[in-house]
């Protein structure tokens, strides 16, 4: 599965939100685009995106800026990546249609279930993971990354034994 330019970018900019929210601080368009390498114009719609969806929230005036709209520890990944592409599942089928208007086997796929299902696990393993859980070390996040995973086999093992 492959994460978009935009869902990433939008992750980094929720990222930021978070350590300046950790402060008590909001970011402007300009700090948050200077801090992430990426330009004003595009971080403008990228928060246009995220403030539509209630994961930030602007406020004008010289104060102003962007703010998380609730704490990072109540944002979860599948909430942001389903942001930036809602219609991802959805439109899967009329991305690969060959030289037709539309897939030869729209009425009987053997394929589709398996696409919708893996999108589905993908979707579950993000919502297990926070916005503040991803803020830190990269080693530190790796090591929490597997924590979860361990957890998650240990609570399966013993499911099955019961």
């Amino acid at each position: 599965m492959k994460i978009s330019a935009q869902e990433e970018y939008g992750l980094r900019c929720l990222l930021q939100l978070a350590r300046a929210d950790s402060q008590g601080e909001s970011l402007t368009l300009a700090q948050i685009a200077r801090l992430e390498g990426i330009s004003v114009a595009n971080t403008g719609k990228l928060m246009w995106m995220l403030n539509k969806a209630g994961l930030v929230q602007s406020q004008r005036g010289t104060k102003g800026g962007y703010r998380l709209s609730r704490p990072a520890s109540e944002i979860h990944l599948n909430e942001i990546i389903s942001v930036q592409d809602d219609q991802r599942v959805q439109s899967h089928c009329k991305s690969y249609t060959g030289i037709l208007d539309s897939c030869v086997h729209t009425g009987d796929c053997g394929i589709r279930p398996f696409i919708v299902e893996l999108h589905q696990i993908v979707d579950n393993a993000l919502a297990e993971i926070t916005l503040s859980q991803l803020l830190g070390t990269e080693a530190k996040v790796d090591a929490l990354l597997h924590q979860i995973q361990s957890t998650k086999q240990r609570m399966e093992s013993n499911r099955v034994q019961a």
